[in-house]
């Protein structure tokens, strides 16, 4: 499926009326002004700007809760579940197709009782949900539309329905129409059934009993071979097109090499990084990458722009900065951290979560340029340097194919010849800001503003990372005032309780095992940073929560929700990582930086049970769990602490840090002298008041280090 969206975040999603034939023909979207407004319904009180761009649907929308689950019960009536979010192309499709239809509203509001939900707010029912779907259909995506009893059971499903079926394909009426008969008629049959399928999707989601030892290297070997396999020599990447980054592989890949000096698979990671930043995925002027790419090339891009992909790969490039030492992935990191701070972080401090594909109605018109667009912005020089460098065509390079009245002549911009002389070079330069300037004066695509914890967590981390490696204080500032943040809006340190959503004054009252996994990394990331003590209490009174919450004591691992979450028909084990990491692989690492840096040996025995519960999941199929792979590889290899005392002389100290940062040693924890870290650094002092680094391996420490080039070349080995 193709996610994107569209509106702003005051209007609901545009209307298209059509006049006749089938398919449609002399199809137009009507205005916001042409369009009728019906009286909102209940999303109209929710915060998330998903359900609020249907609060004026005809559909008798619920949102997720005791409310609609107790109609649905004393009314005797199915559950339609639709599931979507706010930068979803289709999930706006539907809605203008079917949930503004008046004739699909009134089926719904006569026979069932639908309940809509932002999976952004709610992964957790998501995921049990389009396991049904994908285990019932073999395909999963969204919108996801499921069809429960009223105690929740599944028992149909599936993604995008027309409203009226068409080329072979059942509209969303007939499907509506048929369900309702068979409630009526054979609903033992589908009580049954959901009961059955509930059982079935227990066994599913259940994982393999835990293993009785760690897994060895050779599933980390064996995982290498298999993600090179996959790998794309002509265009960089793993796998065919669409193309979805997925930073987790890569990144396991480039520790791995550094590792066991695997040159073939770093050159892999590398190239991929270079192919991707010459590609329309990445904004050429704005900075920041798009959700995928739609073909191998990474040229045309579906245009949203998601968080928590531009925190990993902010992460990726510093990855390879560090290990190439070539300023160009240096310059991606600043594109992409600069792009967060500039358009998607809030006054207060929070990220907001994403940025749609669409605005005024057309996927990709703010980021897409005619050949006409740029000779009248451009003087000829400027105009024949950018449209040979960015492939600007007459013909363009995009078609939405999606919309029946596609805009012409549209390129997206991407890197189609490098090759400047440096006059060249400098009037790309100049045109590349006159072409930003005028962009901003455009329409912007709807912003989700809505501030998750858990990928904030990601983004401060990598705010944090970078701004040590990179000696850019903004990105440390940045990376605490979003910290304070969460702290501020989203943790009650009475209760011990981290929320996972805020948008405008309100938190919600869900709590996720991501929440904790990725903040927690964070959180050491920022202390790593600027070894503020503060931060290690702070990981530490996470890292107690979430064991007191989400862990499972008898078979390891850890649940995705708490117990107490009692509108989930079962608990699940997170043990994917895609788009997004698991919160049991970040966790599992998590946990492991933290005992190295504190000296708590149960922290790593968490670890240990997690990595031990996905062994036999790690050694069929590795493709499924690279972020936990880079928890084993941490947990197998010789770790190394960096300890660096001297509080009393800033200066020095900050340069060490800096230095240690610029070091590719993914297998290393940075940390100073004063507690909360572990006592044995505390023995560590300066010396002749001077900053001083000890590196460390175990309790065995190398001799103190007071210069900093001194200290990058003891960490790189040499």
């Amino acid at each position: 499926m193709r996610h994107a969206a569209h509106g702003r975040p005051d209007a609901s999603p545009p209307t298209t009326v059509c006049r006749g034939g089938d398919p449609p023909l002399d199809c137009r979207t009507l205005s916001a002004s042409e369009r009728p407004e019906l009286p909102p319904n209940r999303l109209a009180r929710e915060k998330s700007p998903y359900l609020l761009q249907h609060r004026h649907n005809p559909v008798d929308w619920y949102p997720w809760g005791e409310e609609a689950f107790a109609r649905a019960h004393a009314e005797d009536k199915p559950i339609f579940l639709s599931i979507g979010y706010s930068t979803c192309h289709w999930c706006h499709v539907m809605e203008r197709e079917s949930f503004e239809d008046p004739e699909v509203a009134r089926f719904l509001n006569a026979h069932f009782v639908s309940i809509k939900v932002d999976r952004e707010e709610r992964p957790d029912v998501d995921q049990i949900y389009m396991t049904f779907v994908q285990a019932t259909t073999g395909n999963g995506g969204w919108p996801l539309s499921v069809f429960l009893t009223p105690d929740l059971q599944p028992f149909f499903g599936g993604t995008y329905f027309p409203p009226r079926g068409r080329g072979g394909r059942a509209g969303f009426l007939d499907v509506l129409a048929q369900l309702h008969r068979l409630w009526q008629t054979r609903r033992a049959d589908l009580v049954e059934s959901a009961t059955l399928i509930r059982e079935q999707l227990r066994q599913a989601l259940q994982t393999a009993p835990a293993a009785t030892d760690l897994p060895g290297p050779d599933v980390l070997d064996h995982a290498v071979a298999r993600f090179k396999a996959e790998y794309d020599p002509v265009h960089g990447g793993f796998g065919g097109a669409p193309k979805f980054p997925r930073p987790v592989l890569p990144s396991f890949l480039l520790r791995r090499a550094a590792q066991t000096g695997d040159r073939e698979a770093q050159r892999m990671v590398l190239h991929t990084c270079d192919r991707m930043a010459a590609g329309g995925i990445y904004d050429q002027l704005g900075g920041g990458f798009a959700r995928y790419s739609v073909d191998a090339q990474w040229r045309v891009p579906h245009f949203e722009k998601m968080l928590y992909d531009n925190a990993q790969l902010a992460r990726l490039y510093l990855d390879a900065w560090r290990v190439s030492g070539q300023t160009r992935y240096a310059e991606v990191v600043r594109g992409i951290l600069d792009y967060v701070l500039r358009d998607m972080t809030l006054p207060e401090g929070g990220f907001c979560s994403a940025e749609d594909a669409d605005s005024e109605g057309k996927e990709g018109r703010f980021y897409c340029w005619t050949r006409a667009e740029l000779a009248a912005l451009l003087p000829p020089e400027q105009f024949a340097v950018a449209t040979r460098y960015f492939g600007v065509t007459e013909a363009g390079n995009f078609i939405d194919h999606s919309d029946p009245d596609p805009l012409p002549g549209q390129s997206v911009l991407h890197v189609a010849d490098p090759d400047l002389t440096p006059a060249e070079a400098d009037l790309l330069r100049r045109a590349k800001a006159t072409l930003l300037a005028a962009r901003t004066r455009r329409v912007r695509p709807l912003r989700d503003d809505k501030v998750l914890t858990s990928w904030n967590g990601l983004m401060l981390g990598a705010l944090a990372a970078a701004g040590a490696a990179l000696g850019e204080p903004a990105y440390l500032a940045a990376a605490e005032r979003a910290l304070a943040f969460v702290q501020n809006h989203l943790w009650d340190p009475a209760a011990g309780a981290l929320y996972h959503r805020w948008r405008e004054g309100e938190r919600d009252s869900t709590q996720l095992l991501d929440d904790h996994a990725f903040l927690l990394a964070g959180v050491l990331d920022l202390y790593e940073a600027t070894l503020d003590p503060r931060h290690l209490d702070f990981a530490l009174r996470l890292a107690e929560v979430l064991r007191a919450r989400f862990h499972d004591p008898e078979h390891g691992g850890f649940w995705q929700a708490p117990p107490q979450a009692g509108d989930l028909i079962l608990r699940v084990k997170e043990s994917y990582d895609g788009a997004e990491p698991s919160g049991n692989s970040v966790a599992a690492l998590s946990l492991l930086r933290l005992a190295e840096m504190t000296g708590h040996d149960h922290y790593r025995a968490l670890a240990d049970g997690t990595l031990r519960l996905f062994a036999e999941r790690l050694r069929r199929l590795p493709e499924a769990l690279p972020a936990l792979l880079a928890a084993l590889d941490f947990r197998r290899a010789e770790r190394v602490r960096v300890v660096i005392a001297g509080a009393e002389d800033p200066a020095g100290r900050a340069a060490l840090l800096a230095a240690a940062h610029r070091v590719f040693a993914p297998n290393a924890v940075i940390l100073g002298n004063q507690p909360p870290a572990d006592p044995f650094a505390s023995t560590l002092p300066a010396r002749d008041g001077r900053a001083t680094a000890y590196v460390c391996v175990g309790t065995t420490c190398r001799a103190p280090v007071q210069d900093p080039t001194e200290l990058a070349a003891t960490l790189r080995g040499e």
